[in-house]
Protein backbone atom coordinates (compact mmCIF):
# COMPACT_ATOMS: atom_id res chain seq x y z
CA UNK A 1 0.00 0.00 0.00
CA UNK A 2 2.58 2.49 1.08
CA UNK A 3 4.43 1.79 -2.29
CA UNK A 4 2.11 2.33 -4.44
CA UNK A 5 1.16 5.90 -2.51
CA UNK A 6 5.11 6.76 -3.01
CA UNK A 7 4.79 5.72 -6.97
CA UNK A 8 1.78 8.31 -7.10
CA UNK A 9 3.26 10.85 -5.20
CA UNK A 10 6.38 11.09 -7.09
CA UNK A 11 4.94 10.98 -10.74
CA UNK A 12 3.45 14.25 -10.68
CA UNK A 13 7.45 15.38 -9.46
CA UNK A 14 8.63 13.64 -12.66
CA UNK A 15 5.76 15.14 -14.94
CA UNK A 16 6.75 18.80 -13.08
CA UNK A 17 10.18 18.05 -13.62
CA UNK A 18 9.96 17.30 -17.40
CA UNK A 19 7.65 20.32 -17.87
CA UNK A 20 10.22 22.72 -16.31
CA UNK A 21 12.95 21.29 -18.57
CA UNK A 22 10.71 21.65 -21.83
CA UNK A 23 9.77 25.26 -20.76
CA UNK A 24 13.16 26.03 -20.19
CA UNK A 25 14.42 24.80 -23.84
CA UNK A 26 11.80 26.73 -25.52
CA UNK A 27 12.60 29.95 -23.57
CA UNK A 28 16.00 29.16 -25.23
CA UNK A 29 15.13 28.51 -28.43
CA UNK A 30 12.47 31.60 -28.72
CA UNK A 31 14.67 34.18 -27.13
CA UNK A 32 16.86 35.23 -30.17
CA UNK A 33 13.29 36.10 -31.84
CA UNK A 34 12.54 37.79 -28.56
CA UNK A 35 15.35 39.45 -29.27
CA UNK A 36 15.76 40.28 -32.22
CA UNK A 37 12.08 41.88 -32.34
CA UNK A 38 13.05 44.03 -29.01
CA UNK A 39 16.17 45.16 -30.96
CA UNK A 40 14.35 46.51 -34.11
CA UNK A 41 11.80 48.83 -32.32
CA UNK A 42 14.61 50.69 -30.43
CA UNK A 43 17.11 52.88 -31.55
CA UNK A 44 20.70 52.43 -32.52
CA UNK A 45 21.93 54.49 -30.14
CA UNK A 46 19.67 52.62 -27.01
CA UNK A 47 21.64 48.94 -28.56
CA UNK A 48 25.19 49.70 -26.85
CA UNK A 49 23.18 50.23 -23.76
CA UNK A 50 24.17 47.30 -20.91
CA UNK A 51 21.77 43.99 -20.75
CA UNK A 52 20.45 41.21 -23.55
CA UNK A 53 17.08 42.89 -23.67
CA UNK A 54 16.17 47.31 -23.49
CA UNK A 55 13.29 48.89 -22.98
CA UNK A 56 12.76 51.19 -26.20
CA UNK A 57 12.02 55.08 -24.83
CA UNK A 58 9.90 55.30 -27.83
CA UNK A 59 8.42 51.75 -30.03
CA UNK A 60 10.43 53.25 -33.58
CA UNK A 61 8.31 51.63 -35.99
CA UNK A 62 9.59 53.16 -38.93
CA UNK A 63 12.35 51.39 -38.51
CA UNK A 64 10.34 49.01 -40.76
CA UNK A 65 9.38 51.53 -42.72
CA UNK A 66 12.76 52.20 -43.63
CA UNK A 67 13.50 48.51 -44.20
CA UNK A 68 10.54 48.16 -46.66
CA UNK A 69 11.01 51.17 -48.48
CA UNK A 70 15.19 51.75 -48.50
CA UNK A 71 16.54 48.32 -48.19
CA UNK A 72 14.95 47.57 -51.61
CA UNK A 73 12.24 45.11 -49.80
CA UNK A 74 10.14 44.28 -52.46
CA UNK A 75 12.21 43.97 -55.31
CA UNK A 76 14.35 41.20 -52.96
CA UNK A 77 11.59 39.97 -51.89
CA UNK A 78 10.29 38.47 -55.62
CA UNK A 79 13.44 37.80 -56.35
CA UNK A 80 13.36 35.40 -52.94
CA UNK A 81 10.25 34.11 -54.04
CA UNK A 82 11.26 33.58 -57.36
CA UNK A 83 14.48 31.64 -57.05
CA UNK A 84 13.49 29.73 -54.23
CA UNK A 85 9.92 28.22 -55.48
CA UNK A 86 11.95 27.29 -58.77
CA UNK A 87 14.29 25.45 -56.57
CA UNK A 88 12.22 23.73 -54.73
CA UNK A 89 9.87 22.93 -57.85
CA UNK A 90 12.92 21.03 -59.37
CA UNK A 91 13.82 19.07 -56.34
CA UNK A 92 10.73 17.64 -56.70
CA UNK A 93 10.80 17.06 -60.27
CA UNK A 94 14.61 15.52 -60.49
CA UNK A 95 14.15 13.95 -56.86
CA UNK A 96 10.91 11.96 -57.72
CA UNK A 97 12.62 10.90 -61.48
CA UNK A 98 16.23 9.45 -59.87
CA UNK A 99 14.46 8.22 -57.29
CA UNK A 100 12.02 6.17 -59.77
CA UNK A 101 15.40 5.43 -61.70
CA UNK A 102 17.35 4.31 -58.82
CA UNK A 103 14.80 2.32 -57.02
CA UNK A 104 11.98 0.92 -59.70
CA UNK A 105 14.15 0.69 -63.02
CA UNK A 106 17.13 -2.35 -63.05
CA UNK A 107 20.22 -1.07 -64.70
CA UNK A 108 23.71 -1.77 -63.56
CA UNK A 109 25.19 1.94 -62.06
CA UNK A 110 21.39 2.47 -60.24
CA UNK A 111 22.61 1.69 -56.78
CA UNK A 112 26.34 3.26 -57.72
CA UNK A 113 24.50 6.36 -58.90
CA UNK A 114 22.02 6.64 -55.69
CA UNK A 115 25.14 6.30 -53.40
CA UNK A 116 27.37 8.79 -55.50
CA UNK A 117 24.21 11.53 -55.00
CA UNK A 118 23.09 10.57 -51.57
CA UNK A 119 27.29 11.52 -50.90
CA UNK A 120 25.99 14.93 -52.07
CA UNK A 121 24.27 15.43 -48.50
CA UNK A 122 28.22 15.30 -46.68
CA UNK A 123 30.17 17.88 -48.84
CA UNK A 124 29.36 21.53 -47.42
CA UNK A 125 27.70 24.20 -49.82
CA UNK A 126 30.09 26.79 -49.16
CA UNK A 127 32.75 24.35 -50.31
CA UNK A 128 32.57 24.73 -53.78
CA UNK A 129 32.31 28.58 -53.80
CA UNK A 130 36.07 28.98 -56.02
CA UNK A 131 34.97 26.61 -58.19
CA UNK A 132 31.48 27.18 -59.16
CA UNK A 133 32.97 31.02 -59.71
CA UNK A 134 35.85 29.99 -61.58
CA UNK A 135 33.23 27.77 -63.62
CA UNK A 136 30.39 30.63 -64.03
CA UNK A 137 32.71 33.47 -65.00
CA UNK A 138 34.45 31.17 -68.04
CA UNK A 139 30.58 30.71 -68.87
CA UNK A 140 29.33 33.89 -68.35
CA UNK A 141 27.01 32.74 -65.58
CA UNK A 142 27.54 35.06 -63.46
CA UNK A 143 25.05 38.04 -62.44
CA UNK A 144 22.67 35.32 -63.73
CA UNK A 145 19.76 33.57 -61.96
CA UNK A 146 21.20 30.09 -62.65
CA UNK A 147 23.89 30.76 -60.91
CA UNK A 148 22.71 30.62 -57.40
CA UNK A 149 19.78 28.26 -58.89
CA UNK A 150 21.74 25.33 -59.63
CA UNK A 151 24.06 25.02 -56.68
CA UNK A 152 21.01 25.46 -54.62
CA UNK A 153 19.34 22.64 -56.54
CA UNK A 154 22.54 20.53 -56.28
CA UNK A 155 22.80 20.73 -52.71
CA UNK A 156 19.04 20.18 -51.90
CA UNK A 157 19.00 17.19 -54.72
CA UNK A 158 20.63 14.24 -52.17
CA UNK A 159 18.05 15.03 -48.91
CA UNK A 160 15.10 15.40 -51.48
CA UNK A 161 16.39 12.33 -53.03
CA UNK A 162 17.17 10.30 -49.71
CA UNK A 163 13.62 10.74 -48.60
CA UNK A 164 11.43 9.84 -51.85
CA UNK A 165 13.59 6.78 -52.84
CA UNK A 166 12.99 5.74 -48.99
CA UNK A 167 8.94 6.17 -49.41
CA UNK A 168 9.32 5.10 -53.40
CA UNK A 169 11.10 1.28 -51.71
CA UNK A 170 8.14 1.01 -49.64
CA UNK A 171 5.10 1.02 -52.23
CA UNK A 172 4.17 -2.24 -53.46
CA UNK A 173 5.83 -3.17 -57.24
CA UNK A 174 2.65 -4.64 -57.83
CA UNK A 175 0.63 -1.17 -58.10
CA UNK A 176 3.13 -0.44 -60.88
CA UNK A 177 2.20 -3.99 -62.53
CA UNK A 178 -1.04 -3.43 -62.47
CA UNK A 179 -1.00 -0.44 -64.23
CA UNK A 180 1.47 -1.45 -66.83
CA UNK A 181 -1.25 -4.34 -67.68
CA UNK A 182 -3.82 -1.68 -67.97
CA UNK A 183 -1.72 0.15 -70.59
CA UNK A 184 -0.20 2.95 -68.46
CA UNK A 185 3.02 4.10 -69.94
CA UNK A 186 6.20 4.81 -67.32
CA UNK A 187 4.88 8.64 -67.33
CA UNK A 188 1.33 8.22 -66.16
CA UNK A 189 2.79 5.81 -63.75
CA UNK A 190 4.93 8.04 -62.29
CA UNK A 191 2.25 11.15 -62.70
CA UNK A 192 -0.82 9.70 -61.47
CA UNK A 193 0.24 6.70 -59.48
CA UNK A 194 3.48 7.17 -57.51
CA UNK A 195 3.47 10.95 -57.13
CA UNK A 196 0.24 10.92 -55.33
CA UNK A 197 1.50 8.12 -52.77
CA UNK A 198 4.80 10.20 -51.95
CA UNK A 199 2.54 13.39 -50.95
CA UNK A 200 3.99 13.45 -47.07
CA UNK A 201 7.78 13.31 -48.59
CA UNK A 202 7.57 15.82 -51.08
CA UNK A 203 5.85 18.20 -48.78
CA UNK A 204 8.70 17.94 -45.99
CA UNK A 205 11.43 17.85 -49.03
CA UNK A 206 9.44 21.27 -50.52
CA UNK A 207 9.63 22.63 -46.81
CA UNK A 208 13.29 21.92 -46.05
CA UNK A 209 14.71 23.15 -49.73
CA UNK A 210 12.81 26.47 -48.92
CA UNK A 211 14.28 26.70 -45.32
CA UNK A 212 17.47 25.86 -46.34
CA UNK A 213 18.15 27.97 -48.98
CA UNK A 214 15.61 30.84 -47.70
CA UNK A 215 18.71 33.02 -45.83
CA UNK A 216 21.44 31.60 -48.04
CA UNK A 217 23.75 35.03 -48.43
CA UNK A 218 27.47 33.60 -48.95
CA UNK A 219 26.63 32.02 -52.59
CA UNK A 220 24.34 35.12 -53.71
CA UNK A 221 27.32 38.03 -52.71
CA UNK A 222 29.72 36.25 -54.60
CA UNK A 223 28.00 35.20 -57.64
CA UNK A 224 25.94 38.18 -57.83
CA UNK A 225 26.93 41.93 -58.68
CA UNK A 226 23.90 43.69 -59.22
CA UNK A 227 20.69 43.96 -57.69
CA UNK A 228 18.70 42.55 -60.76
CA UNK A 229 18.58 38.67 -58.83
CA UNK A 230 19.96 39.74 -55.21
CA UNK A 231 17.84 38.33 -52.53
CA UNK A 232 16.46 39.24 -49.20
CA UNK A 233 19.34 38.94 -46.87
CA UNK A 234 20.90 41.74 -48.94
CA UNK A 235 18.69 43.91 -47.50
CA UNK A 236 20.93 44.15 -44.71
CA UNK A 237 23.84 45.72 -46.56
CA UNK A 238 21.72 48.71 -47.47
CA UNK A 239 21.86 49.75 -44.33
CA UNK A 240 25.72 49.10 -43.57
CA UNK A 241 28.30 52.46 -43.98
CA UNK A 242 31.65 52.69 -44.56
CA UNK A 243 32.23 54.04 -40.69
CA UNK A 244 28.40 53.64 -39.05
CA UNK A 245 25.68 51.01 -39.55
CA UNK A 246 21.90 51.65 -39.15
CA UNK A 247 21.55 49.13 -36.61
CA UNK A 248 18.51 49.16 -35.50
CA UNK A 249 16.91 49.22 -39.11
CA UNK A 250 19.19 46.29 -39.94
CA UNK A 251 17.23 44.32 -37.26
CA UNK A 252 14.22 45.02 -38.39
CA UNK A 253 15.26 43.68 -41.89
CA UNK A 254 15.96 40.53 -40.67
CA UNK A 255 12.87 40.75 -38.18
CA UNK A 256 10.82 40.65 -41.85
CA UNK A 257 13.06 38.40 -43.34
CA UNK A 258 12.64 35.86 -40.58
CA UNK A 259 8.99 36.34 -40.43
CA UNK A 260 7.79 34.09 -43.56
CA UNK A 261 10.48 31.40 -42.37
CA UNK A 262 8.51 30.96 -38.93
CA UNK A 263 5.36 31.35 -39.78
CA UNK A 264 5.40 28.58 -42.27
CA UNK A 265 7.68 26.54 -39.70
CA UNK A 266 5.19 26.97 -37.10
CA UNK A 267 2.41 25.96 -39.77
CA UNK A 268 4.28 22.91 -41.12
CA UNK A 269 6.21 21.90 -38.52
CA UNK A 270 4.15 18.66 -38.20
CA UNK A 271 5.05 17.50 -42.08
CA UNK A 272 8.67 18.50 -41.07
CA UNK A 273 8.56 15.96 -38.51
CA UNK A 274 6.38 12.94 -39.79
CA UNK A 275 8.07 13.21 -43.23
CA UNK A 276 11.54 12.95 -41.61
CA UNK A 277 10.95 10.14 -38.92
CA UNK A 278 9.00 8.31 -41.56
CA UNK A 279 11.70 8.78 -44.49
CA UNK A 280 14.46 7.94 -41.84
CA UNK A 281 12.63 4.50 -40.78
CA UNK A 282 11.66 3.16 -44.23
CA UNK A 283 14.82 4.38 -45.69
Amino acid sequence: MNDRVMKRSSFPIGKIIIWILLIAVAVIQIFPLVWLLDFSVASSNEMFTNGLLIIPKVIHFDNYVKAFVDGNFLLYLKNSLLINVLAVVLVLIISIMTAFATTRMHWKLSGTVRIIILLGMMIPIHATLLPNYVIYDKLKMTDTIWAILIPYIAFSLPQGLFLTSSFMASIPKEIEEAAIMDGCGIYRIIIVIITPMLRTSLVTVSIMTFLNNWNEFMMASTYLNTDKWRTLPFSVLKFTGLYSSNYAVQFAVMALTAAPMVIIYILLSKHITKGVAMGAVKG
